[in-house]
């Protein structure tokens, strides 16, 4: 009788396999995975042809204690819009990164985080990570040239109103490249 052999490659393909199937180790595999990305992958500045110029608007939003908040886009202010979930792997993958460009930034750049999930679960996602984002739940409907039905999807959008940066999944938003961009938006 034959015996069969495995490699180690075969072995963890198939122990990884488990582990995702299994509920309780689903979800960090999945953010693990996505924090990889985010440590290679850092979103660019679309060509000029593909930027997107929208109208000036004023996104109606409310914050995580309910207070109505109305964010004017493409007004005189670089903006940058995060659609996300506390359930989102890729989302949770590239938090930490947006928190970061948000500490150096969130004095001259509106940020908004904008989620559809309840504030309850919203503040013990971020209590329970110490973060401190500027996370706004929508009243209205995007304009159509911000909506999209996959998250994590950010944008940076111009003074003007020109979508910069479009970018679905998750990404290194604190990498030099971003910053660079930022900075020349600010004027430093």
């Amino acid at each position: 009788m034959k015996k069969k052999s495995f490699s180690l490659s075969s072995i963890l393909f198939v122990v990884c396999l488990v582990l995702l199937i299994v509920p309780q180790t689903r979800k960090p595999i999945q953010v693990a995975l996505n924090t990889l990305r985010v440590a290679v992958w850092s979103p660019g500045v679309l060509d000029t042809k593909k930027q997107t110029q929208l109208p000036p608007f004023t996104y109606k939003v409310r914050t995580l204690d309910g207070t109505p908040l109305e964010a004017d886009i493409g007004k005189g202010t670089v903006t940058f819009i995060s659609y996300w979930a506390t359930w989102c792997p890729p989302c949770i993958a590239e938090l930490p990164s947006i928190q970061k460009l948000y500490d150096a930034y969130g004095d001259r750049v509106q940020f908004l985080l904008i989620t559809n999930e309840t504030p309850e679960v919203v503040q013990r996602f971020l209590d329970q990570k110490n973060y401190d984002l500027p996370v706004v739940f929508p009243r209205m409907q995007p304009p159509k040239a911000l909506f999209e039905r996959s998250i994590p999807t950010n944008y940076l959008i111009g003074q003007s109103g020109s979508i910069l940066i479009k970018e679905k999944g998750a990404s290194n938003w604190n990498s030099p490249s971003i910053r660079k961009v930022l900075e020349e938006l600010v004027g430093e």
